[in-house]
C-alpha cells in the first residue's frame, strides 16, 4: 500500500533536533491549553489541532537519523508528550500509540518496511492503534485473525479502546496469523472493510476516540505485516517505552491541576475563618499542601528523565538485566505520576474551596481525565513487582503492560 492510497500526501515541517521538538511543543500546548475545556464539555473532537500536531513534524521526532529523523532522546519524547497532555489530555493521549508502533517498526520491522513507513510518518501520517479488545477473557488476549484467503490474507476482528484510529491515517493493528503468532498489521485507515466508529463513552479523556473500529475481511499486503509477539520474546525496550509514555501522560494531567489550582487560590478562592490571614494564598495550611505536591511534580519530572534515560541505555546494549532494570525504573515513574495525578486533581478542589465544584469551570475535567488515563495497567501490580526485583532480584515479566 503506498503513501498515496493512504491518504493525500503532506507537507509536514521535519523537525531536526530535541530543542525545536520542545519549542515546538510549547508552541502548540499554548494554543491547545485555550479551548480543551470546552472541547472537554461539548466532547469536540479534535480533529483540526492533531491535524496540525502531525504537520509540525512532532509525529516523526522519533524517526532514526539514518532515515531522516530528529530520533530525539526518550527522555525528551516523554517531556513532549507531558507539555502536549498539560495542555489537553486527551491530544496528549492520542499520539501514545503512534510513538508505539514507530518503535515496534524500529525494533521488528525490516528495511525496506523502516524506509517507508518512517517516510510516510516524516511526511505527515498518524498512525492510530486497534491493539486490545472489549470481548475478550483478559487484557492481553486477542482473537482478531490475519489468516490466508486465496493467494492474499485478509484481517477479520473487532477492537475496542483504540484511540487515536478515529482520527488516523494507518491503524496499526494487532492480529494472531494462522500458526497462532501475533502480527501487527499497518492497515490503511480508509481500506474496504475497515470500520471506525465513535462509541467511546468514558466519563474522562471524553475526545481521544478511543472506541470500536471493526475489520470486516480486509485484504492485507504482505509488507504491511510487522512481526510483533517476537518483540516480547526477547529483550528489547518496547514495553517501558510504552509505559513511559503513560507516565508522561499523567505527569501532564497532574501539571495541568496544579496550575489550575494555583490560578483559582489566587483569584477566586477565600480563606478559612480560623487561617487568621486576609487571602487564602496566605493560609498556611493552604501554603504546606501547595509545597507538598510541587515537590512530588519536580520529582515526577526527575523520575520521568531517569527512566528514560534508562530506555535509552538499554536500547543500545539490549540484554535482559539491561531491559529488567529499565522496566523497573520506568514502573517507579509510572507509579508515582498515577498517584500524583489523582491527588494533585483531587487537591485542587480541596484547597480551592466549594466555589471551584461549578460546573462552568468544568475543572473537574483534570480528575476525570486522571482517573480514566490511570486505569491503564494498574498500579497494584506494579508494586509487587518492584519488590520482587529489588528484594529478590526478580527479572519482571517482558510485555508492554507494567
Amino acid at each position: 500500500m503506498t503513501l498515496s492510497q493512504v491518504s493525500a500526501k503532506r507537507a509536514a515541517t521535519i523537525i531536526h533536533s530535541p530543542q525545536q521538538a520542545l519549542s515546538v511543543a510549547r508552541e502548540l500546548a499554548q494554543t491547545f491549553r485555550a479551548e480543551a475545556a470546552r472541547r472537554d464539555r461539548l466532547r469536540e473532537l479534535p480533529f483540526e489541532p492533531l491535524a496540525s500536531l502531525f504537520a509540525s513534524g512532532l509525529g516523526a521526532i522519533t524517526v532514526p537519523a539514518a532515515f531522516g529523523g530528529a530520533d530525539v532522546s526518550t527522555p525528551v519524547l516523554a517531556e513532549v508528550i507531558s507539555l502536549l497532555s498539560e495542555a489537553d489530555a486527551a491530544i496528549g493521549q492520542i499520539p501514545q500509540n503512534h510513538f508505539y508502533a514507530l518503535h515496534v517498526l524500529r525494533v521488528n520491522g525490516n528495511e525496506a518496511q523502516q524506509r517507508r513507513f518512517f517516510q510516510e510518518v516524516l511526511e505527515g501520517v498518524h498512525l492510530g492503534n486497534a491493539l486490545a479488545e472489549f470481548g475478550s477473557s483478559a487484557a492481553h488476549h486477542r482473537t482478531t485473525s490475519l489468516l490466508p484467503d486465496g493467494e492474499g490474507l485478509v484481517l477479520t476482528g473487532q477492537k475496542f479502546y483504540a484511540t487515536g484510529a478515529l482520527y488516523a491515517d494507518r491503524i496499526p493493528t494487532a492480529a494472531r496469523d494462522a500458526e497462532g503468532r501475533e502480527q501487527l498489521v499497518f492497515v490503511p485507515r480508509h481500506q474496504a472493510g475497515v470500520s471506525v466508529i465513535d462509541d467511546w463513552t468514558g466519563f474522562g479523556q471524553r475526545t481521544t476516540g478511543s472506541g470500536t473500529v471493526i475489520f470486516n475481511a480486509v485484504k492485507v499486503a504482505a509488507d504491511d505485516i510487522v512481526p510483533f509477539q517476537s518483540a516480547f520474546e526477547r529483550p528489547t525496550t518496547l514495553g517501558p517505552f510504552a509505559q513511559i509514555m503513560h507516565a508522561a501522560i499523567d505527569q501532564g494531567i497532574a501539571r495541568a491541576a496544579f496550575s489550575d489550582m494555583l490560578a483559582f487560590i489566587n483569584q477566586r478562592a477565600r480563606p478559612w475563618p480560623d487561617s487568621g490571614v486576609e487571602r487564602a494564598n496566605e493560609d498556611p495550611l493552604i501554603l504546606d499542601r501547595v509545597g507538598q505536591i510541587a515537590a512530588r511534580l519536580a520529582a515526577g519530572d526527575a523520575l520521568l528523565s531517569e527512566a528514560g534515560e534508562a530506555i535509552d541505555a538499554a536500547g543500545h546494549h539490549p540484554d535482559a538485566e539491561g531491559v529488567a532494570a529499565a522496566s523497573v525504573q520506568v514502573a517507579c515513574a509510572r507509579a508515582w505520576t498515577t498517584e500524583l495525578a489523582l491527588e494533585a486533581s483531587s487537591l485542587l478542589f480541596e484547597l480551592s474551596g466549594t466555589r471551584s465544584a461549578l460546573r462552568e469551570h468544568n475543572l473537574d475535567r483534570h480528575w476525570r481525565n486522571a482517573r480514566t488515563h490511570t486505569l491503564h495497567d494498574p498500579v497494584r501490580w506494579k508494586y509487587p513487582v518492584i519488590g520482587n526485583y529489588v528484594l529478590n532480584g526478580v527479572l519482571p515479566p517482558r510485555r508492554g503492560t507494567l
